[in-house]
């Protein structure tokens, strides 16, 4: 809403001022963290608030060394980084079909995968932790590897769908009079064109299987296997037995928020233009 001179209305600069708040909150919040990551547990305890006088770099060796937290890094980067391919692989094609084909079924399949997305994890636990361990995938990076593609599959293929939606479908009627198939229409022409959306669907998943903390917990258990927040919470619980460690802990979140930080600056732009085209098309 603006004035009559063109400026900004006060509805607009209190939306504003309020969004420029929680952006403030946040970067504190970080700061804070990153702060205390290099604390010493006697001194936040004594004052949550302060400076690292001086700095415990310790922090994060000992994270890593008694934690657990290096393995654990490599098996999320693994588990988040094939689950991600594996998910858009398998979406891609599936969305293509359910813009491309305007049918009864089509629609109604569309409809199933957007109530898919209001399922709870939590509903799913149980049923997914006996069928995994019947076919003896529990403990495996592979097969929680297959329960972070199917848990994607919904968002993934609704949000693909707007996308494929608006692409032309007069560039494959070009590509047809080629001579290209559908197969090679779609390789050639519509995914390259598309490329953004698959980007931004990528990257998504990927954030929400580095933070996923529920189905990691209950599917795996071995240091071995663990990711990055399982061995967060595996390490607060050892360490309330002896005392806990509010440095080395506050280190492990540190090493669980930086990739995301780090992704967030390099490619924050993206992925918001993405959900963008892909909510208006």
């Amino acid at each position: 809403m603006r004035s009559e001179h063109g400026s900004p209305g006060p509805v607009r600069r209190i939306a504003t001022a309020f969004v420029w708040c929680v952006v403030a909150a946040d970067l504190l919040l970080i700061l804070w963290i990153a702060l205390t990551s290099i604390r010493g547990s006697t001194d936040i305890l004594h004052e949550a608030f302060g400076l690292p006088l001086p700095p415990h770099f310790g922090n994060y060796a000992k994270a890593f060394d008694e934690g657990g937290f290096g393995p654990a890094a490599l098996n999320s980067v693994v588990v988040s980084t094939a689950s991600s391919l594996v998910a858009v692989a398998l979406a891609a094609p599936c969305a293509y079909a359910l813009a491309r084909r305007r049918t009864r079924t089509s629609s109604a399949l569309t409809m199933t995968f957007a109530m898919g997305l209001g399922v709870p994890g939590q509903v799913l636990v149980v049923p997914l932790f006996v069928g995994m361990a019947q076919v003896d995938l529990t403990d495996s990076q592979f097969g929680l590897t297959l329960v972070y593609v199917g848990l994607a599959m919904p968002f993934t293929v609704f949000m693909l769908t707007g996308f494929f939606s608006g692409i032309p479908a007069v560039l494959e009627e070009a590509a047809a009079l080629d001579g290209a198939g559908p197969l090679r229409s779609f390789v050639q022409v519509v995914l390259p064109v598309a490329r953004g959306g698959l980007i931004t669907a990528f990257l998504l998943q990927f954030i929400s299987a580095w933070n996923e903390t529920l189905f990691a917990l209950v599917l795996t258990h071995s240091q071995e296997q663990i990711t990055l927040p399982v061995a967060l919470a595996s390490f607060v619980a050892s360490a309330q037995l002896n005392g806990l460690d509010y440095g080395t802990m506050f280190a492990g979140v540190c090493v669980i928020l930086a990739p995301m930080i780090a992704l967030f600056s390099w490619m924050g732009t993206r992925i918001i233009q993405g959900m963008t085209v892909g909510i208006g098309k």
